[in-house]
């Protein structure tokens, strides 16, 4: 018996280089934004697949949807009880929180497990005093699924820094 996560490509290899260090400037970035609740910054698992189905079939359906190698999915904590999830879209998307990312925001990428996010905001702020900049937000880009980082050996994120 074959198994079918290694015939179904899901998700992209990621390949880092073309995102560490790197600074993007956003003027009016269209994102669709949903939100789940979550347990000192725990969400629960279930709940954060129905909500980025939800937010691909609203996309799909209001021909919004990005081609996967321009496909962004930011997750954002504003506390420990809500995450919010941002996904790049081409257009507004009927019946979704329409939304638009303005400003200059600058990358690293980071590998290994979501308990790992407190050492990659600090060794994220290192790097940025280093350029004298400071975070405003943190957002993060969790490239693969958890089935396929599993194919593909890696759990990359690329952690998105606000900066003014």
């Amino acid at each position: 018996m074959t198994n079918q996560v290694n015939e179904v490509e899901c998700c992209p290899k990621f390949d880092p280089k073309g995102w560490d260090g790197k600074t993007y400037v956003w003027k009016q970035r269209k994102f669709i934004k949903d939100s789940i609740p979550q347990f000192m910054h725990i969400p629960w698992p279930p709940m954060i697949g129905k909500t980025i189905t939800r937010m691909w079939e609203a996309a799909k359906k209001s021909h919004a949807e990005m081609d996967k190698k321009d496909f962004l999915l930011l997750m954002y904590d504003p506390s420990p009880w809500k995450s919010e999830f941002f996904m790049s879209v081409t257009r507004d998307v009927e019946g979704a929180e329409n939304v638009e990312l303005t400003g200059t925001f600058i990358t690293k990428v980071y590998e290994g497990p979501y308990n790992d996010v407190p050492k990659w905001i600090k060794d994220m702020d290192g790097y940025l005093a280093g350029k004298n900049k400071k975070a405003l937000k943190y957002y993060f880009y969790y490239t693969t699924c958890p089935a396929c980082a599993k194919k593909w050996g890696k759990n990359y994120v690329v952690v998105f820094a606000q900066v003014a």
